[in-house]
């Protein structure tokens, strides 16, 4: 039941006939999973929370990083090196002080996604890559939850249904993963600073809908939505009745080809105090690297493999992109191809330099 001061906070949406009263309280008594606290988990937490959904687990591992506020509107400059769902659930807790917030500031995975996902009663997908996405899936299957799609690239976006009411899964969708840097990183690429904040209120609406039992819900239909032109699409696709999921696989990296062999990494501020013991290799395009560079070498990563012999060094060679990523790559292509060179990654890339 909602107290007086709860209905003052939800009149507009109990005045709505198709919500109510009835609507209201079952937004109340739902408990929604929020997978990442960042682009689009931001937009789905902040109006969820307003909302009313009665209780929020966010999950997310990760800290606020100067690069995240162009987009990530939960966050200020005073939040950079703060935990993520802390700082989302402390600041949304004076936005709403009637939902409760559980913050599980860790990394989803495959020991702690199935026990996770039974406390909710759906799960909202806000990762940015695809091992977290194959995961949060398979998980939903095996413990029966709907689960709320959502992706961005540059300036388009997608956002979908799964697993509800029997549907369509992920895998329905992508059956495969693509290949390795294939599908490049915000980091990499960009991403249009309000394009998550209309993907996550999409999924945000999705949501409610589903709760309270309004509308008609994107079960096997993806939208796609272009912020440069406004088109829309909802396409529609069909559950794959032979696919079988009946366990999660027990590497999602591998599964999805990454190659997760150790390597050397080094952060910007040693190579900052220990410039001259290193050479530096930059594989970003030429573009990036006209804007901004630190010197060294530059191949860019879909020339390595052509210009390896160019990769001449006495001295360890520290190599660098913008988000340390494609560097890692390219040390993984330059190892297959020579072992006379020591290579090190620079860790999260030029971005922090």
């Amino acid at each position: 039941m909602l107290n007086k001061e709860e209905k003052i906070q939800y009149n507009r949406h109990i005045i709505l006939d198709e919500i109510g009263l009835e609507g209201q309280e079952k937004l109340k008594s739902a408990k929604v999973l929020v997978i990442g606290a960042g682009g689009l988990g931001c937009p789905v937490l902040q109006y969820l929370a307003a909302a009313g959904v009665g209780t929020i687990g966010i999950i997310d591992d990760d800290v606020v990083d100067q690069t995240n506020l162009q987009r990530q509107i939960l966050y200020t400059i005073d939040d950079i090196g703060k935990s993520k769902a802390k700082t989302v659930a402390e600041r949304l807790s004076k936005l709403n002080p009637f939902v409760f917030f559980k913050v599980y500031d860790e990394k989803l995975n495959t020991d702690n996604a199935l026990d996770l996902f039974s406390d909710y009663d759906i799960i909202i997908d806000g990762s940015d890559n695809f091992p977290t996405r194959y995961l949060v899936n398979d998980a939903c299957v095996l413990a029966d939850k709907p689960l709320v799609f959502g992706s961005i690239f540059k300036f388009q976006g997608q956002v979908s249904v799964l697993n509800y009411k029997n549907g369509p899964t992920y895998r329905c969708l992508f059956p495969d993963p693509p290949a390795p840097d294939a599908v490049p990183n915000c980091s990499d690429i960009g991403v249009l600073g309000v394009l998550p904040g209309i993907i996550g209120s999409l999924q945000a609406n999705e949501v409610i809908k589903i709760i309270t039992g309004i509308g008609e819900v994107l079960n096997g239909k993806l939208l796609y939505f272009d912020s440069l032109t406004l088109q829309q699409q909802i396409l529609s696709f069909k559950k794959n009745e032979d696919l079988e999921i009946n366990q999660l696989e027990e590497n999602y990296n591998f599964f999805c080809g990454i190659n997760l062999n150790v390597i050397e990494e080094i952060s910007v501020s040693e190579l900052k105090e220990n410039s001259g013991n290193y050479q530096i290799l930059d594989v970003r395009n030429k573009t990036e690297f006209d804007q901004f560079n630190i010197g060294g070498i530059h191949i860019p990563l879909n020339e390595v493999s052509e210009r390896i012999s160019e990769i001449i060094s006495e001295k360890p060679i520290v190599v660098c992109c913008q988000s340390g990523i494609r560097s890692k790559k390219a040390i993984e292509i330059i190892s297959g191809l020579r072992n006379d060179l020591e290579l090190i990654n620079l860790k999260q890339g030029l971005s922090l330099y």
